[in-house]
């Protein structure tokens, strides 16, 4: 999503470079500065060496390389994306198009695994956001168990229509439910379909957990936006938050969390803007992005987009393991 705001002028902290709003390209310029912020992700792409095909200038995984390199540079000059956002016009990703940010993450991410031509490196990119789950499916009327293994690239939270948590959100997540009527199961044993009871566990966690808070909902074909606040905390430990989330054979001992970006929605569900605050990777500050202007911020402002009637609101938040991002250790009740 995106809206054309108020001519600024280029404001770019030491610290962060903006990024021009470039035919409705706030989406796209949030995740590159969450994109910039994940020194894993520019470790590799630094670490990859285009040939062929590859270095092509409609290679995707080229052009998000050139754009972060040049975030991350010392050049005092502003930082020209036309060339990544072409490219994402050229993989129906298309300009002057308001975009999901949730979505566009996850297209950038599948476009890089098919572009990038190196199989280690795509599996390393994986790597850093895969969630690694096993889906159970116990028969309530037989008790026969079925298991399925798989992951996901985000953990993907439902809001309720009242004051949350992120461990609230979590916990409703892990949560079992009951599958009766007509989302019945087919079960093995019974030949049948039978009401099940239906739960997810963690096999294995990643380097950078992606949290998306679902605040686009569809209701008989109209879509709205659920404003209500979701409090989360800046460092968290996994195994305390949601002790019943993980399978027997999870083996990670660092669950250990903390906050280094936001990504932030104002508007509704069928309009808005996106904003970031983004944890330097140097320096450690948080700063406010709003396309080519950007700011130092505080904690305080980042705990405002809690949510809460007509207010910018959290929609992606983005966390590394482990506690070395730095920065203090609040109390984890939000």
């Amino acid at each position: 999503m995106g809206v054309p705001h108020s001519k600024m002028d280029d404001c770019t902290s030491p610290a962060m470079k903006g990024l021009r709003n470039h035919h409705l390209s706030c989406c796209v310029n949030t995740l590159l500065q969450t994109f910039s912020a994940t020194r894993e992700l520019t470790d590799i792409l630094d670490k990859w060496k285009p040939s062929g095909r590859t270095a092509d200038k409609h290679s995707l995984p080229l052009q998000l390389k050139t754009v972060l390199s040049a975030m991350r540079s010392d050049d005092p000059h502003s930082v020209s994306h036309h060339g990544f956002l072409y490219c994402l016009d050229r993989n129906y990703i298309r300009l002057n198009v308001q975009h999901d940010a949730d979505e566009v993450f996850l297209s950038i991410l599948n476009l890089m695994q098919q572009q990038i031509g190196d199989t280690a490196l795509a599996l390393e990119i994986q790597e850093l956001y895969k969630i690694s789950v096993q889906t159970q499916l116990e028969c309530l009327e037989c008790s026969f168990n079925q298991t399925q293994t798989s992951f996901m690239l985000s953990l993907p939270l439902h809001i309720k229509e009242d004051d949350n948590s992120l461990e609230s959100c979590m916990t409703s997540f892990f949560e079992h439910q009951e599958l009766k009527g007509r989302n019945c199961c087919y079960c093995k044993q019974c030949g049948s379909k039978t009401p099940s009871k239906q739960g997810v566990k963690l096999l294995s966690l990643p380097p950078i957990l992606r949290v998306h808070l679902k605040r686009f909902r569809n209701n008989s074909g109209y879509a709205r936006k659920i404003d209500c606040k979701v409090t989360f905390p800046e460092t968290f430990d996994f195994t305390e938050i949601v002790k019943e989330a993980f399978s027997s054979d999870f083996t990670q001992n660092d669950c250990t969390y903390t906050l280094y970006a936001v990504l932030v929605h104002s508007g509704g569900a069928m309009y808005g803007h996106y904003t970031a605050f983004v944890r330097h990777r140097a320096n450690q500050r948080w700063h406010y992005a709003n396309d080519s202007h950007v700011q130092q911020a505080s904690w305080e402002e980042v705990m405002a987009t809690y949510g809460g009637y007509n207010r910018s609101t959290a929609y992606m938040l983005m966390y590394r393991r482990g506690s070395e991002a730095g920065g203090p250790q609040p109390d984890l009740s939000g």
